[in-house]
C-alpha cells in the first residue's frame, strides 16, 4: 500500500483517492511509494515519487464513462506513433504488471469500472497566460508543432482507424454534446440563449460550408490549451491526448486559445501560431477566415463544460464571469459573421 501526502478530499474526490492507492500496486513500484494530486479536472492527475529512487510519474484516474477502454488504448497507441515517426515530445505510457497499458480498478462505492494510465513525467512549466511576450513566441512554436502534428497524421497508416471519438458539430454543440449542453452553462439567462443560439446555428451554417474535406479534418489533439502544455527553455512539450479524436485542424488552434479567448493579445497569439505553422504547412485564405468560427465554437464546448463540471477546480475558478464575457464575444462574432 502506498502512502498519500497531503491529500483531503471530500466525495467525489475520495473515491478517486481510493482508486489512485489501487492502481498504484499494478505497477512494478516499491511499497514505500507516494502519490499526490496534481490536477482535478475532467480526469484526476497524480504526482508519483518511487520510494526507492525518487523516479516520478504520472498517474491518471479517468472520470468513469468517459471513454471506453479501448479508446484509451488507441490514444496510447497514437501517443507511441508520434513518439517514434515525429520530433514533438510527448509523454511514454508505462506498462502494468499484467504487460497492459491501461489499467481498470473495481470500485467498492459503484459498480463503475475506473481506467488508469501511468506515463513518464516531462519537466517543464505550463505557458503564462499573464507573460503575453513569451507567450507570443511559445505560440510560433506551438503553431509549428501542431503543422507537425497534422503533418503526421496525414502520413500514419493507422490515424483513420483507431477507436477514437468524433469532435464536429453534432457532437460538440449540437443534439449529442459530449461535453454537455451550453444551455446548462452557469448564468446563461433567457437573453443568452437567445445570443447563443443565433451564434450556434451561423457556426452551423459556416462548418458545413467548410466541409470535412481530408485536408482540413482529421485526428487531432483537440485539448491543446495552455494547461496541456510544458514548456523548458526552447522547447515545448505535449501532453494530455485524453481529448485526441477525429476533427477539423483548426479545431487545434481554438482549442490552444481556451479560457483566453477575451484576452486583447489573441489576436497577436494568431498571427504567430499562423507564422509557425505555415512555415510547415500550407493554409487557404479560406481556412484562415474561418478561424473566429472555431475560437467561437471551442468557446460554447467550454461555456457546456464548466457547467457540467462546476464541482472541479476550472470550473469553480471560472463560474459564471466566463459567461458574462463570453457573451461579448459572441456579439462580436455575429457583428462579423451573422
Amino acid at each position: 500500500m502506498c502512502a498519500v501526502n497531503n491529500l483531503s478530499y471530500h466525495d467525489p474526490l475520495e473515491l478517486f483517492n481510493q482508486i489512485a492507492q489501487k492502481a498504484i500496486s499494478l505497477y512494478s513500484l516499491p511499497s514505500s511509494s507516494t502519490i499526490r494530486l496534481l490536477n482535478y479536472s475532467e480526469n484526476m492527475t497524480y504526482l508519483v515519487e518511487n520510494g526507492e529512487n525518487g523516479e516520478r510519474t504520472i498517474l491518471r484516474v479517468n472520470r468513469p464513462g468517459y471513454h471506453t477502454k479501448k479508446e484509451t488504448e488507441a490514444e496510447l497507441v497514437w501517443m507511441e506513433a508520434i513518439r517514434q515517426y515525429s520530433s514533438i515530445i510527448v509523454p511514454e505510457p508505462i506498462e502494468g504488471k499484467n504487460g497492459e497499458f491501461v489499467q481498470v480498478i473495481a470500485s467498492d462505492k459503484d459498480d463503475r469500472p475506473y481506467h488508469c494510465v501511468m506515463f513518464s513525467f516531462l519537466t517543464g512549466a505550463a505557458p503564462d497566460e499573464e507573460d503575453e511576450k513569451n507567450l507570443v513566441v511559445q505560440f510560433e512554436k506551438l503553431g509549428g508543432i501542431t503543422a507537425h502534428l497534422h503533418d503526421h497524421t496525414k502520413t500514419w497508416k493507422e490515424s483513420n482507424s483507431i477507436h477514437r471519438p468524433t469532435w464536429d458539430y453534432d457532437t460538440m454543440i449540437g443534439s449529442h454534446p459530449k461535453w454537455g449542453r451550453w444551455q446548462d452553462g452557469l448564468d446563461v439567462t433567457p437573453e443568452r440563449v437567445a445570443l447563443f443560439q443565433k451564434v450556434s446555428h451561423t457556426i452551423l451554417h459556416r462548418l458545413d460550408r467548410f466541409g470535412k474535406a481530408p485536408d482540413r479534418f482529421g485526428l487531432i489533439h483537440a485539448d491543446l490549451r495552455l494547461a496541456n502544455l510544458l514548456v523548458e527553455e526552447e522547447k515545448i512539450k505535449v501532453i494530455d491526448f485524453d481529448d485526441c479524436g477525429f476533427g477539423w485542424f483548426l479545431y487545434d488552434l481554438a482549442s490552444a486559445l481556451s479560457f483566453i479567448e477575451h484576452k486583447e493579445y489573441v489576436p497577436d497569439l494568431i498571427h504567430a501560431w499562423l507564422r509557425g505553422y505555415k512555415k510547415i504547412r500550407p493554409l487557404s485564405k479560406e481556412e484562415e477566415m474561418e478561424i473566429p468560427t472555431f475560437i467561437m465554437l471551442r468557446r460554447l464546448i467550454l461555456l457546456a463544460w464548466i457547467g457540467s463540471h462546476s464541482d472541479n477546480e476550472t470550473g469553480q475558478k471560472m463560474g459564471a464571469d466566463f459567461t458574462h464575457k463570453t457573451a461579448a464575444l459572441a456579439e462580436k462574432y455575429l457583428h462579423q459573421f451573422g
